[in-house]
């Protein structure tokens, strides 16, 4: 469930995470169709003074072995943050940190439940792992990313 933590311990709820910021965007579907995640992870994580180093627990959505795999090479792209970034590159993806409990082609590439999956998986590992911040990421047809930081809920 997604509501205030007010609202949340009102009825009793424990909290897991907070949602500190997102980012939509619209990529070229001929040239970049499924880089939204390298966008997005930019924007959030560059307006939350945040780098990949910070970052605990990275849930990103895979549509196909060969979007992730372009996304994390545009991630630790120098020539690629260069040329869409004015030089700040997104990060180095530590994939010892990614997708830990089985990626979305893992568990059947849940088409609708998504989102719900990769925030409840973040929420859960930030506090099963202690880590304080979460990246999830993700595309969608067309052209189409996302992507947000969680912040763990100490509770």
């Amino acid at each position: 469930l997604i509501m205030s933590e007010a609202r949340a311990l009102e009825l009793g709820f424990k909290p897991l995470a907070y949602i500190r910021d997102w980012s939509f965007k619209a990529c070229d579907p001929f040239e970049e169709l499924l880089l939204g995640p390298t966008y997005c992870s930019q924007e959030v994580l560059s307006r939350n003074n945040l780098s990949m180093s910070d970052i605990g627990v990275l849930e990103i959505h895979e549509a196909f072995a060969g979007q992730i795999l372009s996304n994390i090479v545009a991630m630790g792209s120098q020539s690629f943050a260069d040329d869409h970034f004015g030089g700040k590159k997104v990060g180095d993806i530590d994939i010892s940190k990614m997708n830990t409990k089985g990626g979305s082609l893992a568990v059947g590439h849940p088409f609708g439940a998504t989102g719900s999956r990769l925030v409840t998986t973040a929420s859960r590992r930030l506090q099963d792992e202690g880590e304080r911040f979460a990246l999830i990421a993700a595309c969608a047809d067309g052209g189409l990313g996302h992507a947000c930081i969680l912040e763990r809920y100490d509770n």
